[in-house]
């Protein structure tokens, strides 16, 4: 069968499992040792005759020795192998990997997801990844515990909580939770459409670089956001307890399986327990049969019971991993509650991974991702599905019509979005010379107005590879008066191009990024691989401030276009006086166009500029017929519509804080002209709410 494990190596592990030298097996079979030899080696195959006699020596049936889709005889004891101290007496008393983060849960989020869009399967699907929160007390905490293993584990939590290191003091105060209220928060990370942890157990491969190595990401995709090998510490990291469970589903069959290879890893600090001492880290699975691994615990393939007494299931076939941290926290103090937690991961995924979700009409999204929370195996909150949209629409509006070919060269309307390209010129390689050329790449600016419902807004979101956001800066030398906009920064392999100069960009980029991925700076790889990359990161930064300058610099504040010259005459704007009561920052008119309609209204677009203050503005807008002589008579509102940044309530333009500039049209009633429109100028102020008379 294609699928398989190869006869020899199969055959070759049965042999250890069941304790018989291949001396012995021939013997039964009435064989020679070299014939056998030749099978473990793969110089021969036995013959189909002899299949029947071979299961009945291994304890199986004929189809197990056909198929070879999994062991034969009973399944080995499942048990925890805790590394031996060194025997240089060197220690180690945590897992410095771990504190190379900020210890919270959006860091956690974010790093375990990027791991798992770098793992993509299928490239036309996204890949699906799901937090799960889930509670247990009671009896369902103590089926879990049971299924752990607890009673192997507990001596060295208790030994270890006593360290008076950092990491023991966590441990001690994880051990109190769950001895004082008898209750663990699990966080579960499921991906799906990733590739598995395939590979061997103890050679290179996903699996050994995630379960057995530090400092290893194994990684071979250009594209692939993480480059350290550290992302993966933070699921330990989370962890009151230093433990997380493992099932995976492989999308290339190993040992002739694919489903649910299972394997725990522990990391404690140097202890002595019962006289013996250990190095830190242990792992959770059969006792290896390999010689030169004798008594080390491997992965295993469990069944579905175990799965579930794990709390590991998996809801699909497709290939993936699932992440089971126990005793989850959040090491920040930011959130303590389950909908607390829960919250912040849905905003964690929102923030780092927007454009990663964003979907064009020809362009699928990169990740799907949800949360869900759970007590005891009953949902307590449903899963949410993370829209991207609620918490960023303006920058997801740049980028869908980026991704759809809807860009403009100018703004003229609060939903366009204009792109500009951006030069990074990737210097040489210091291995090819100072003779080597600098590789021109043309990075793509995003910039739209802001939207009402941004939480932020005014800076450039800088992201390569699969899209997710690496970082966020403000903007310099914009000049006074700006108004809101949202900028995104597409480069590398996010912009969407494939070709040399893309890749050179993309590998510059991920060098220029510390073990974070959070900012693009001078770093060891950086100077030790590049000529003069300092300096070019610079100009590519005043490149992009410079694009972004031209987008959205200061427009003309006199009408242009707004219609017939007659008109454009007969507005104007009701600006205060030098000696007049309004100060600095008070809001004001800042332009105006409008036109007289078929009905004789006034039909008005009027812009205004706010001052940046703690506090909402509640604005009236007031219309005045501007006449020759005697007081200007005042013009009821017909209409009032918000069009950008600011909402109507009873009459009011609110603004809210944060705003510089606001835009509102009005239609005012032509049953209070006391003569026609065009025959009379109009005058467009503002007040306070409180200024308007009752």
């Amino acid at each position: 069968m294609e699928d398989s494990e190869h006869f020899g190596v199969w055959l070759g592990r049965q042999l250890r499992r069941v304790g018989m030298t291949q001396a012995q097996f021939a013997e039964e079979l009435d064989l020679t040792r070299a014939a056998v030899s030749a099978w473990v080696t793969g110089r021969a195959q036995p013959k189909p005759t002899l299949m029947p006699r071979i299961a009945q020596l291994l304890g199986t049936d004929l189809a197990t020795v056909v198929t070879r889709d999994t062991d034969a005889g009973s399944a080995r004891p499942v048990t925890w192998h805790h590394r031996l101290a060194h025997a240089d007496g060197g220690r180690e008393y945590g897992n410095a990997a771990a504190f190379a983060f900020d210890a919270n849960l959006a860091v956690l989020a974010r790093e375990a997801t990027q791991n798992s869009m770098d793992e993509r399967y299928d490239i036309a699907r996204p890949v699906r990844v799901r937090f799960t929160l889930h509670e247990l007390t009671g009896e369902h905490l103590n089926r879990f515990l049971t299924a752990l293993k607890w009673n192997e584990l507990e001596p060295h939590y208790d030994v270890a909580a006593r360290s008076r290191q950092k990491v023991g003091r966590v441990l001690a105060e994880g051990l109190r939770l769950l001895r004082e209220e008898s209750s663990l928060l699990l966080l579960r990370v499921d991906d799906y459409n990733a590739s598995g942890l395939t590979g061997p157990e103890y050679g290179d491969g996903r699996f050994a670089a995630v379960v057995r190595r530090q400092l290893d990401s194994h990684k071979r995709d250009d594209r692939a956001g993480g480059s350290y090998g550290l992302g993966k510490a933070t699921l330990w990291a989370a962890s009151r307890l230093g433990l997380v469970l493992i099932n995976s589903t492989l999308s290339e069959s190993h040992e002739g399986r694919t489903a649910r290879r299972v394997v725990g890893r522990l990391d404690l600090p140097w202890r002595t327990v019962d006289g013996v001492a250990y190095a830190g880290p242990a792992w959770l699975g059969e006792p290896d049969t390999e010689k030169e691994h004798e008594g080390v615990s491997r992965s295993w393939w469990a069944d579905e019971r175990t799965t579930a007494d794990l709390w590991l299931e998996r809801d699909s076939d497709d290939p993936g991993t699932s992440f089971l941290i126990v005793g989850a926290h959040d090491a920040a103090g930011h959130s303590s509650t389950l909908k607390e937690t829960y919250d912040a991961l849905v905003e964690a995924l929102a923030d780092n991974f927007w454009a990663a979700m964003t979907a064009g009409r020809s362009t699928p999204a990169v990740l799907e991702a949800s949360v869900r929370a759970m007590k005891d195996g009953v949902t307590v909150v449903e899963e949410r599905r993370v829209d991207p949209t609620e918490r960023h629409p303006a920058l997801t509006r740049a980028l869908r019509s980026h991704l759809d070919g809807e860009t403009v060269a100018e703004l003229t309307a609060a939903d366009q979005v204009v792109a500009a390209d951006v030069v990074l010129d990737v210097p040489a390689l210091r291995a090819a010379g100072r003779g080597s050329g600098v590789r021109e790449h043309r990075a793509v600016l995003l910039v739209t107005p802001a939207d009402d419902a941004d939480t932020e807004h005014s800076r450039i979101v800088c992201m390569r590879g699969t899209r997710m956001t690496v970082t966020t800066r403000r903007p310099r030398n914009l000049g006074l008066g700006v108004d809101p906009f949202q900028a995104v920064l597409l480069a590398g392999f996010a912009t969407g191009n494939d070709d040399e100069s893309v890749r050179a960009a993309e590998a510059f980029l991920r060098a220029a990024e510390p073990p974070e991925h959070d900012r693009w700076g001078t770093t060891d790889e950086l100077t030790a691989t590049y000529l003069n990359a300092p300096r070019r990161l610079t100009e590519f930064n005043a490149a992009v401030d410079a694009a972004l300058r031209a987008v959205v610099g200061r427009r003309s504040t006199r009408p242009t276009g707004d219609g017939p010259e007659i008109l454009r005459g007969l507005l104007r704007l009701d600006l205060p006086s030098a000696g007049g009561r309004r100060v600095e920052g008070y809001p004001v008119v800042d332009r105006v166009s409008g036109r007289v309609d078929a009905s004789g209204s006034w039909t008005l677009d009027v812009t205004l500029k706010v001052p940046q203050r703690d506090d909402s503005w509640q604005l009236v807008p007031v219309a005045k017929f501007d006449v020759r002589s005697g007081s200007r008579p005042a013009l009821r509102w017909a209409e009032l519509t918000a069009n950008e940044n600011c909402r109507v309530l009873d009459g009011r333009i609110v603004v809210d804080p944060e705003v510089r500039s606001a835009r509102f049209s009005g239609t005012t009633a032509v049953d209070s002209h006391p003569v026609p429109a065009s025959l009379a100028g109009v005058v467009v102020d503002i007040r306070q709410a409180q200024e308007v008379p009752a």
